[in-house]
C-alpha cells in the first residue's frame, strides 16, 4: 500500500487521531472532513484531515 495516499483523521473536539484512510490526492485537492465516531468523546464528531 503506497504511503503517499494515506491520511490521518483528527477529532475536532479532543484533537486525537482516531482514523487512518486513503485518498486520491490528484483528484481531491481540499482537505477531507467526515463525521465519525470518536471513542474518547463517546459521540459522533467531525474529523478533519491532518498531515
Amino acid at each position: 500500500m503506497p504511503q503517499d495516499n494515506m491520511i490521518k483523521l483528527e477529532c475536532t473536539a479532543c484533537r486525537r487521531v482516531n482514523y487512518h484512510s486513503k485518498k486520491n490526492k490528484k483528484t481531491l485537492k481540499t482537505r477531507l472532513e467526515l463525521k465519525k465516531f470518536c471513542r474518547h468523546c463517546k459521540q459522533t464528531q467531525p474529523h478533519k484531515e491532518t498531515k
